[in-house]
């Protein structure tokens, strides 16, 4: 991985990021601690054309985005003019709401929905991945339901969550293995556990997960952008994100 392929994920932020000021502001604080490009995600009502605007006035790349699910799924078209106001080529499907995961027909229509989004997408120059969380790692007629999605939408993309599939009971190399030429975004989440036997986000470095051995299997499988990003931080989350920028710049760049 390269510094510049790093990345993070302002939904670690989000709290911060209500207004053109603070979004001003953690933008700058990300720039001085070590990241030169950020996903966008958790926003508040801030139009696009501003957000492209403070990006460039803070030196800030949009290297990802995350859209509103039901719009990638009902009105890709919107996706693609929202793209390319930020100067943005790669978005990801967030989080499949509403989807009744223990339905065959609902999830052969999600996936339907899923690769004609992709496939408008692609047309205009453009990538959509898709963000997986824990319970795509349920199965279906004996089959993980993030298989069938793959399978049956072969012009998405992935952005591979490493804290889900480990939390999902999935296995990272092999699905950086599985998604080869397909894994465009990985969100680098590390993964611990409490006193209490409950499951922790930390940052990079601090959990469990072994990411000496992650990063090359994902850049085997032509990973472009590796993005940080902390659902949970014990403090302000910019710390947490710097902890974590420290620790790739000393342990994971090449």
């Amino acid at each position: 991985m390269k510094l510049t392929q790093l990345a993070a994920q302002l939904y670690t932020c989000r709290d911060t990021l209500k207004n053109t000021a603070g979004l001003s502001r953690t933008l700058r604080r990300l720039r001085e601690i070590g990241y030169t490009a950020v996903q966008l995600s958790g926003l508040g009502p801030i139009p696009y054309p501003e957000v492209a605007r403070i990006l460039a006035d803070t030196g800030m790349l949009c290297c990802v985005t995350h859209e509103p699910s039901q719009d990638i799924l009902s009105a890709p078209e919107k996706i693609i003019d929202r793209l390319r106001i930020l100067d943005c080529k790669i978005t990801a499907y967030p989080f499949p709401k509403d989807i009744d995961f223990s339905s065959s027909r609902a999830v052969d229509r999600f996936i339907a929905q899923l690769e004609h989004a992709a496939q408008t997408l692609a047309q205009a120059g453009q990538t959509l991945c898709y963000h997986n969380h824990n319970h795509e790692f349920r199965k279906l007629n004996n089959i993980p339901i993030l298989d069938l999605i793959y399978t049956g939408a072969p012009a998405l993309h992935a952005e591979l969550d490493t804290y889900w599939v480990q939390y999902g009971g999935g296995d990272i190399l092999t699905w950086c293995r599985k998604l080869n030429s397909r894994l465009t975004v990985m969100h680098l989440k590390d993964y611990q556990t409490t006193s209490a036997n409950q499951p922790l986000w930390s940052e990079i470095g601090n959990g469990n997960l072994d990411f000496k051995t992650i990063i090359p299997a994902a850049e085997t499988s032509g990973c472009q952008w590796f993005i940080v990003e902390q659902d949970t931080c014990p403090g302000d989350p910019i710390d947490s994100l710097a902890i974590s920028c420290r620790y790739i710049q000393q342990n994971l760049i090449s």
